[in-house]
């Protein structure tokens, strides 16, 4: 009884291992098209940024650029989510509003640089939160592919080899003991049939 109730334990453990996998493999293709997505987003802004961030340099000089930089680092917000288990970034971006840049006077082009970066600085974030979900879905896939393996290869054959091994010497005890009360009753019967 105890090797059955083991062997169907492992057998619904890995049909929970296969609807795990059934669920995020198309999760997994959801969040790789958000991280391509992102990316594209990201380097589009920091193309923006870097054309703006020449103009700027061009009209005012190093100078205006390091007058127009913000007084701070930008801090981070994630919102994480979690799916079968698996914690990963569901949504990232720039925590509290914006610091403001001091203006530069004589510089046209200091404010669309600004806001190009801040774009670029969002877009960055996100890709970032959105590979990081990637990479966290697909570890988890990973492992628990192996996981499957190692019941699928191992552990199944295993129980159910010791289970038949098992039923068989229990079949060949049951027939043994069948053949010693006959053997038994066998000398009880020929008695009972000479007194007649």
């Amino acid at each position: 009884m105890w090797l059955r109730r083991r062997l169907g334990a492992a057998e619904r453990g890995r049909d929970q291992l296969d609807r795990k996998l059934r669920i995020l493999v198309p999760e997994q293709q959801r969040l790789r098209i958000l991280a391509d997505g992102c990316q594209k987003d990201w380097l589009a802004g920091c193309d923006d940024a870097s054309v703006w961030m020449l103009r700027a340099t061009l009209l005012g000089g190093q100078d205006a650029i390091r007058y127009a930089a913000a007084p701070e680092h930008v801090d981070v917000e994630v919102t994480w989510t979690t799916a079968l288990g698996v914690r990963y970034p569901a949504a990232a971006g720039p925590a509290g509003p914006p610091a403001e840049v001091p203006g530069v006077s004589g510089n046209a082009a200091i404010v669309p640089a600004t806001v190009a970066y801040k774009k670029a600085l969002v877009a960055g974030v996100r890709a970032a939160a959105a590979h990081e979900a990637v990479r966290r879905v697909e570890a988890e896939i990973a492992v628990t592919r192996r996981r499957v393996r190692a019941l699928d290869r191992r552990w199944l054959p295993q129980l159910r080899e010791a289970l038949a091994v098992l039923e068989q010497s229990l079949v060949q005890a049951e027939q043994e003991d069948a053949v010693r009360l006959r053997r038994a009753a066998a000398p009880a019967i020929g008695a009972a049939h000479r007194g007649r």
